[in-house]
This record gives structure tokens, sequence and C-alpha cells, in this order.
């Protein structure tokens, strides 16, 4: 349900395709080393897919890969259930593979708006 909500309010087709990686802190280092340059564990990092759409079937979008380690460690630092934490980091990997990007102050505060708004809109619905 996330993922569809993302979709609709940033106005997606929802024939995409998201693959989820759920891992340890010593793999996300590993791949934020090699493909970041970065030597260091992160919560989440996302891979665009980079071949063309089949003519049929979903739009591959990418990979999000998600350290359940540091997710953990930051449910507890932020008072939050771990799911509430994956769900969150989910969203921000899959933002990012539509394009958006924190590198400033300002993209992370639209980024942050943006995965308010769809766990709104996600809860809203489940209640509803």
């Amino acid at each position: 349900m996330l993922l569809q909500n993302l979709l609709a309010l940033e106005a997606v087709s929802p024939n995409v395709e998201v693959s989820v990686l759920f891992c340890t802190d010593a793999l996300i280092h590993e791949l934020n080393r090699r493909y970041r340059g970065v030597d260091r564990p992160t919560d989440v990092l996302s891979f665009p897919q980079e071949s063309p759409a089949p003519p049929e079937g979903p739009h591959p979008l990418g990979d999000v890969v998600i350290s359940v380690e540091t997710a953990a460690q930051q449910a507890v630092e932020r008072g939050r259930p771990l799911d509430e934490e994956v769900a969150w980091l989910f969203l921000h990997g899959v933002l990012h593979l539509l394009g958006y990007d924190d590198a400033t102050a300002a993209e992370a505060r639209e980024m942050d708006q943006r995965a308010h708004r769809i766990l709104e809109a996600t809860h809203a619905a489940k209640i509803g």
C-alpha cells in the first residue's frame, strides 16, 4: 500500500516494479563503499534501473537496499517501532528512484514532507 500511495501522490504509473533487499550493516557498508565511495554503513541505498522498460509488463524502477541493523538502531533513537522506521526508509529510497535528492537541507525537507504525506495517506486508508 505504501508504494501504491507514493505512486498515486507522485502521479506515476502504478505499473512499476521495485525490488527491496533487507540486509546487514556489513553488506550495506560494502555497497556504499563500492557504489558511492563512502566507507561506512548507511540506512538505505537506492539503485535506479538503467535498462529501458519492457514492451509489456511492469517498468523496473530500481532497487532499494535497507540495513535492518541500522533501521533498528534508528527506530530506538527516534522512539518508533521498527516497522515504521523501515517504511520510512523504503519511502525515502523510492523517492530517490523517482529522481528526488537530499543533498541540500531544502531537498531533504522536501523529501521528508513527501514521505510524511504518503504515510498519512496510508494511515488514513487503513482507518477508512
